[in-house]
């Protein structure tokens, strides 16, 4: 066998690991329960009013969280998606942090920096000034008061619920804290393992680590251990064995 062909054998059974790594690890879907307001608010309002009630404005992953949103007859009204100026990655943040790359323009998205969805469901930039309808969602997570490995737990989120949880921001991060604050343990699983083979921590839920509350003395890169988040204090995260047996919250369907 020749290096050629050693070559293509590796790469073969890496990529066949791979999918069946993800396929195991990265369900597909998403977990976003959506809210249409007829009060009128200017997008920062509107931004503002989804937070404090809410989790934030709408992100949108893909048609169906669209169909979802809009079912039968879209109202037109803000969502999440925002131009950061100044920045090389235009059109790219969600006001909750998130990275997903689905887009519905309706037209090339013009020098206004927010996003609204029209009537016919499609996308339009607009002048953030201008007030309109909004879109919220929740990320509708709850605690499970049972001790179990982070195993154990994510296997309880996907059996009972949808996953573990995952913290894409500062909003949501202190939301899931003052949840982490009703535990019975000292800590509380997140969905946020490290992977040895891939040398990177991820998310179960197959998102990216864009946003993280580590406390400052964590040492990031151990084999067989995942993430939890305690119980008080800041609600800081901290790297614990897999073997470890804490309450989890568990995002739900």
């Amino acid at each position: 066998m020749n290096n050629t062909d050693i070559f293509f054998l590796f790469l073969s059974f890496f990529l066949s690991f791979f999918l069946s790594f993800r396929s195991l690890f990265f369900p597909n879907g998403s977990a976003l329960r959506l809210s249409v307001y007829r009060t009128e608010k200017n997008w920062s309002a509107a931004q503002e009013y989804c937070r404090r009630e809410h989790t934030d404005l709408a992100t949108v992953y893909n048609m169906r969280d669209m169909n979802r949103l809009c079912g039968d007859s879209c109202k037109e009204g803000w969502i999440g998606l925002h131009d950061q100026q100044h920045t090389n990655r235009t059109w790219h943040w969600w006001s909750d942090g998130n990275g997903s790359s689905f887009r519905n323009w309706d037209q090339t998205p013009q020098s206004n920096h927010c996003a609204a969805i029209t009537r016919d469901g499609r996308w339009r930039s607009e002048s953030c000034e201008t007030k309109k309808h909004f879109y919220c969602y929740n990320a509708n997570v709850v605690l499970i008061p049972l001790n179990k490995t982070w195993d154990q737990a994510v296997n309880y989120c996907r059996e009972h619920h949808h996953d573990l949880v995952h913290v894409r921001n500062k909003h949501q991060q202190r939301w899931v804290g003052q949840i982490a604050q009703m535990a019975n343990s000292p800590f509380v699983w997140l969905g946020l393992h490290y992977t040895c083979t891939l040398q990177f921590w991820f998310w179960v839920t197959d998102k990216s680590v864009r946003y993280n509350n580590w406390a400052s003395d964590q040492p990031m890169n151990h084999c067989d251990m995942s993430g939890a988040m305690e119980k008080g204090g800041k609600n800081q995260w901290y790297k614990k064995p897999d073997e470890n047996q804490f309450n989890f919250i568990s995002e739900l369907v």
